[in-house]
């Protein structure tokens, strides 16, 4: 049988763009007429969810690369309403795990004719895995247990490709009028390089090892070693890490689940305040704790360096916010945003933000929460016209995404009291 010729790249490109086109055609109005007709029967509110529910549907239905900056967008409270965000927040990788075959071939793709060498036995059954890559067990000659975390093959292609029409599809949305003044090539261009930074390997391994000597500091923090003889392109290969399981906390007593929570809140902390060094996808798959006591980060495949300028800023902000200085928090928040939209509204925004912080000073403990905080300040700049930067609003979402982690191990845990002394390792410090 004959095989069929290559087909360009261009006209690969313009296929994919075509069939993207007419499956966003068909359902965003079948979603916008539904979400109006919940809306008529059942108040707006209903009729949004319903809106934003179709669209998280129809994100995976377009494929991976949609359902990853579905999730990266998911973070960006201050461009987004909180109801979308919540829901983009739910996009799971809906993707099947290689089978043993399948991942035999790409093990031995990746290792060659070393593999026998460096592996007394691999298990090619995957023990993880998404849209990205698997992760699978081996007995190293020299390491013993070892996690191998594989690219999936042919995702590098597909993800490029999908980030492309994406990043023309903002430019040329920017164009329309209701959009006016939003930085949308700015924020989907920062969004395509967050999801393809994912697919660097080698650059993950550094994070990891990175991640590791700067939460050596942080009493029971660690995350897992990096065996760099044994890292590929396309392969980061670490500690195996036996035990992990995200029902442990249920099993442990009270007190080591306070220990938990103080120790991983304390570790958010340093990465932000101090080392300025951020892993920004702490989720329930990614932040373990062991009946040992330990708590334990994976993958670092997202992570950013905040400049020293911004970390002392994050870091300023917050301690401001402890004391209640809620005017300075204002002000680093203008001086943070990446920019001004043209009605910007600067005095009601210091007013407003500044009454922000001086209500959740005076909140107890139990009261506080960092989610509804950041919220309310994203939605004020949203209202004012104060565009915030990348680079700060990816690290914080580090902070609102163990919240409810957090809460349920230790309730009546304080989370301004507990930063204080990493902001004064961070801002006083030589």
């Amino acid at each position: 049988m004959l095989r069929e010729p290559p087909v360009p790249q261009g006209l690969r490109y313009l296929r994919r763009a075509a069939r993207v086109f007419s499956t966003v055609a068909v359902a965003l109005p079948a979603a916008a007429a539904e979400g109006l007709a919940v809306a008529v029967a059942s108040g707006g509110d209903r009729g949004r969810r319903r809106f934003h529910r179709r669209m998280t549907g129809l994100l995976m239905r377009l494929g991976p690369a949609f359902v990853k900056v579905g999730q990266v967008l998911g973070t960006r409270r201050d461009m987004l309403s909180p109801a979308l965000c919540d829901e983009l927040s739910r996009l799971q990788d809906d993707v099947a795990p290689l089978d043993e075959a399948r991942s035999e071939r790409l093990l031995r793709e990746v290792y060659g004719e070393e593999m026998p060498e460096l592996f007394r036995r691999i298990d090619f059954r995957p023990v993880a895995g998404g849209s990205i890559a698997c992760v699978y067990r081996a007995d190293s000659e020299s390491r013993g247990a070892v996690a191998l975390k594989v690219l999936r093959p042919g995702v590098p292609e597909v993800m490029e490709r999908d980030l492309w029409l994406m990043r023309r599809g903002a430019a040329l949305a920017a164009r329309l009028p209701l959009l006016a003044g939003m930085p949308v090539v700015q924020v989907v261009g920062q969004v395509a390089d967050a999801v393809l930074g994912q697919l660097d390997f080698p650059r993950e391994a550094e994070a990891l090892q990175r991640l590791r000597g700067n939460l050596s500091a942080v009493r029971r923090v660690s995350a897992p070693r990096v065996y760099e003889e044994l890292c590929r392109p396309h392969c980061v290969a670490m500690e195996f890490v036996p035990g992990l399981d995200t029902e442990t906390p249920r099993r442990c007593s009270p007190v080591l689940r306070r220990g938990f929570a103080e120790a991983g809140l304390t570790a958010v902390y340093r990465m932000l305040f101090v080392d300025g060094f951020v892993h920004c996808d702490l989720h329930r798959g990614n932040l373990y704790f062991t009946e040992a006591g330990q708590v334990v980060l994976l993958d670092a495949g997202f992570s950013v360096q905040l400049s020293d300028r911004l970390r002392r800023l994050f870091a300023e902000f917050f301690m401001n916010m402890a004391v209640g200085r809620g005017t300075r928090c204002a002000e680093i928040v203008i001086e943070s945003s990446t920019g001004l939209g043209p009605d910007a509204d600067l005095e009601g925004f210091t007013v407003l933000m500044a009454d922000l912080v001086h209500r959740s000073h005076g909140l107890s403990a139990e009261e506080f929460s960092l989610v509804a905080f950041a919220t309310e300040m994203f939605d004020l700049q949203r209202r004012h016209g104060v565009h915030a930067a990348a680079e700060l609003v990816f690290p914080l979402l580090s902070l609102l995404v163990v919240e409810g982690t957090i809460r349920e191990l230790h309730p009546g845990i304080d989370f301004q009291e507990t930063a204080k002394p990493m902001l004064n390792k961070g801002l006083f410090s030589a």
